[in-house]
């Protein structure tokens, strides 16, 4: 199935935006559906995306968002809850009126990504909501084509995650660290975003569910050394044991920023990682951390950015 048209529910977002960025290379039109308008500047600039403002939880903006389009890709999520936008409603309800929106207006597929660890019985709110969220999509099962991607940890250029630790390691010499021992397999955002546009269209990836992941595990203290690797620096990292992981967690959650909550430290309970590589319908091999951050974290990073921009990249 040839996929012309595209529309993006969180194409503002890390991910999105590399989705954009790709689907505007292969000349797919993007139309992205966006509550802030200076959010979407930087994706004004691609030459198919055009940018629409307005709600993704109302059904009538959904409506417009998706009609002419002939794909949707559903990539909206958030870490913490607020009052204003719970996990239920973001993780949940949206993609259950995104489904349905997608069979009114005749959507050919519906890509939703979700998260690894999504589970009904998982430890952590933040998984549950996710898994209802893929109940809802499977629910269209039979009506509109769906695919659900899982991604590990995703970093990247632009993340919220190891960016954060190497700020942590310019910062302090020992760092104290709540899920010291939680295990992850991270997955580079392009390599999300490649796999995204794989199944975008195929009918082998139809009512599948793929679980993303880079090359190697490691656990949070290995990411933690690897990334103060990077930008030459030695760093202690100091496990901290279960209550006063809980303390840590606790203090962060309500400081500015929210680095970690409760319920983050709940999530990392449970083993983040992949059974295998990614699915064949993808069809490359994913770059490790390693190869990756030292383009934007390492001593040189803003030297390589600058020779990129200069090749028009």
């Amino acid at each position: 199935m040839d996929i012309a048209s595209l529309c993006l529910l969180g194409g503002t977002g890390f991910v999105g935006r590399a989705i954009a960025d790709q689907a505007s290379d292969r000349g797919i039109r993007v139309r992205v559906l966006t509550r802030s308008q200076p959010r979407a500047r930087a994706l004004t600039v691609l030459p198919t995306v055009e940018v629409m403002v307005g709600d993704p939880s109302d059904e009538r903006t959904l409506a417009a968002a998706f009609e002419g389009m002939d794909a949707a890709v559903n990539l909206i999520g958030i870490l913490h809850e607020s009052r204003r936008h719970t996990f239920t409603q973001v993780h949940a309800e949206i993609p259950r009126r995104a489904a349905e929106a997608c069979r009114t207006a005749g959507i050919q597929h519906f890509v939703h990504v979700s998260a690894l660890g999504a589970a009904e019985k998982a430890p952590s709110r933040y998984l549950r909501s996710k898994a209802a969220g893929e109940a809802a999509v499977r629910l269209a099962s039979g009506v509109v084509p769906w695919t659900i991607l899982r991604p590990s940890v995703i970093f990247g250029e632009d993340d919220r995650f190891l960016n954060v630790f190497a700020a942590l390691a310019n910062l302090f010499p020992v760092i104290p660290l709540a899920g010291a021992n939680a295990r992850f397999q991270p997955v580079w955002v392009e390599d999300v975003a490649r796999c995204c546009m794989a199944v975008l269209g195929d009918a082998r990836a139809f009512g599948q569910a793929y679980d993303l992941c880079g090359p190697r595990v490691y656990t949070l203290a290995e990411l933690v050394d690897v990334v103060a690797s990077t930008i030459g620096k030695r760093r202690t990292v100091v496990p901290l044991p279960g209550p006063l992981a809980e303390i840590q967690a606790f203090v962060l959650e309500h400081l500015p920023g929210r680095l970690m909550t409760r319920d983050n430290l709940r999530s990392m309970s449970v083993d983040n990682v992949c059974s295998g590589r990614l699915p064949p319908v993808c069809a490359f091999e994913p770059s490790s951390v390693e190869a990756v951050i030292p383009e934007y974290l390492g001593p040189r990073a803003p030297e390589a950015r600058y020779a990129r921009y200069r090749a028009g990249r």
